[in-house]
């Protein structure tokens, strides 16, 4: 019921147009209005809170929708908010809220929050400072752009007097969050790609047939059918868990494999759709420049890879004979 109405509002409000118009400084109220207005962010809170009471698996399905559609907000991040501030006693506060997984207490005293999504247009940021859970005023905070074409992260830095009052000791769930949203993001996102790919190829006639005829093309085509189900199937992973947050064996292992999926499936699409697929008219590239950007935040392939192998050579895995049977052990406790 959720998904259907919220697909119905991202196919009439977070439309190609949209997301290039927020992307070249336009206000986003009619995509954030929409959602807000429909109780959609408060999905992961508890019924007796106004909320739908959704468990992580429930959800998992909005956070690929949301990759599906590019929506350049952080709605993600604010259900994910709610979530982590359920039990603080604080109310969510209004307007747009991101996670900052990695803060850090610069030489000055300065609280530094690096690469943070959305971090140029939120208002608020639940962060992690040293496993504490943090609740900062984005307005207080000054912010440097990415630099990314069209993203709106950047690098927040708070004075040496903002307030470090811990609301919790999760703060390490801030991470764990961010990290699932973008694997799911990736997820929906690859999943637009391959459709408008597959698409294209059924379309484009070359010597008298269209080219998704040509074994060399559905060779190329299958590759990225894989990779694209392998994803989703991962992405699916670090949510399938009975916990208030992302379990950190399975997010590492979802951000892992999504990551490693994203070069594969955006490099095949370009290729595929050749010229037309990097001119800024096509709608190919709002995807895959996010796919790129989504890869890096909270950590490329290489850095939870690094986690996942340090996991699977852990003593409490000496009983663990083959690699497939680690996997098989991690999904298992992703469940519980």
């Amino acid at each position: 019921m959720f998904i259907e109405a919220i697909e119905a509002i991202l196919r009439e409000c977070a439309t190609p147009e949209a997301v290039r118009a927020i992307e070249q400084g336009g206000a986003p109220p009619a995509i954030w209005d929409a959602v807000e207005e429909a109780g959609f962010l408060e999905l992961l809170s508890p019924e007796n809170a106004g909320g739908a009471g959704l468990s992580l698996p429930e959800i998992a399905p909005v956070f690929t929708l949301l990759g599906r559609y590019a929506v350049p907000l952080p709605l993600a991040q604010s259900i994910a908010a709610r979530a982590l501030l359920r039990d603080t006693g604080l109310a969510a506060p209004p307007g747009m809220t991101t996670l900052a997984g990695d803060c850090h207490r610069d030489a000055q005293g300065t609280v530094c929050a690096p690469n943070v999504a959305f971090g140029m247009i939120c208002r608020h940021v639940v962060a992690n400072l040293d496993g504490a859970l943090l609740l900062l005023d984005a307005a207080s905070a000054q912010r440097q752009w990415c630099g990314v074409h069209g993203s709106a992260g950047a690098t927040l830095r708070w004075p040496v007097d903002v307030s470090t009052v811990p609301l919790g000791s999760n703060g390490s769930d801030v991470c764990l969050f961010s990290a699932a949203l973008h694997a799911a993001a990736m997820a929906g996102a690859m999943n637009r790609v391959f459709d408008m790919t597959l698409q294209y190829c059924n379309d484009r006639s070359q010597f008298g047939k269209s080219i998704g005829k040509f074994q060399a093309v559905q060779h190329q085509l299958s590759v990225m059918a894989e990779q694209v189900a392998a994803a989703g199937i991962a992405a699916e992973l670090a949510f399938n868990g009975g916990g208030m947050a992302p379990a950190p064996l399975a997010t590492a292992i979802a951000k892992a494999r999504t990551s490693m999926a994203v070069p594969w499936v955006a490099a095949t699409a370009h290729a595929l759709h050749g010229a037309i697929g990097v001119t800024d008219e096509y709608d190919l590239q709002l995807y895959t420049r996010r796919l790129h950007e989504w890869r890096m935040a909270d950590g490329s392939e290489a850095y939870w890879n690094r986690l996942v192998g340090r996991a699977s050579l852990d003593e409490s895995q000496a009983a663990v004979s083959t690699v497939v049977d680690f996997a098989r052990a991690a999904t298992q406790h992703a469940s519980v």
